[in-house]
């Protein structure tokens, strides 16, 4: 099943559920993507009834719903830290995830991975046994044929990210290029984010690897928590 197929009631469910964490006077990671967005709208309804907090964007797209939401934003510059990041997933498998189908993972994990608490929010369809899903590898422009000669290397079939409604590839906030790359089933997530990390030229990885703290996994029966 593609990212995005689950129903928008579950993705609703988990979003929700995820905002109900959020504390008075804490800073929170606001994450992106159609999930992310339902918690944002609904930290957004909170803190019109009164709930103060600070939010740190992971995009332009949440930066912009957040200011739409009313929600007071700040930079991980200007915090001593952040209490609890909020954030969707493309694909969980055993506590790890890819992420970057917005092509926003790089300031995801960023922030993420600065939080005390890291909750991901995903519908049901997103669950898999083993991550299978291209990682979406962020580099620099003009690096990208290097890069994928050395993903080629370790047994990956990259393919640049092509913007849909224009001519061009994807680039991303900070002005990266995406090579989604293919490594079918991966058996060892920590030991491939590894050596992704160390190819010259890469600047961020999809695989988010024992970095979630709690799963909110909505259905059209509730929202499992899986820690």
């Amino acid at each position: 099943m593609k990212a995005g197929d689950g129903s928008a009631e579950a993705k609703r469910r988990a979003g929700h559920a995820a905002a109900d964490a959020v504390e008075d006077g804490t800073v929170v990671g606001l994450g992106t993507g159609s999930t992310a967005a339902y918690a944002i709208e609904a930290i957004g309804r909170a803190v019109e009834n009164g709930l103060d907090v600070r939010g740190v964007a992971t995009s332009a797209e949440s930066v912009q719903l957040a200011r739409e939401c009313g929600i007071p934003l700040t930079t991980l510059a200007a915090v001593d830290g952040i209490d609890l990041a909020i954030d969707g997933a493309d694909q969980v498998a055993d506590g790890d995830l890819i992420k970057g189908g917005g092509a926003a993972h790089t300031r995801e994990k960023l922030i993420d991975a600065a939080a005390d608490r890291f909750l991901v929010v995903v519908d049901d369809s997103k669950l898999a046994d083993r991550l299978d899903w291209p990682v979406p590898v962020a580099v620099l422009q003009g690096a990208e044929s290097v890069v994928a000669e050395r993903l080629r290397e370790l047994g990956g079939d990259p393919t640049l990210r092509e913007a849909e409604r224009k001519d061009g590839p994807v680039v991303t906030d900070d002005g990266h290029l995406v090579l989604d790359c293919d490594f079918g089933p991966i058996d060892d997530p920590e030991a491939l984010a590894t050596d992704l990390s160390a190819i010259p030229g890469v600047v961020e990885h999809g695989l988010f690897v024992d970095l979630a703290d709690e799963i909110y996994v909505g259905s059209a029966d509730g929202v499992d928590v899986l820690q």
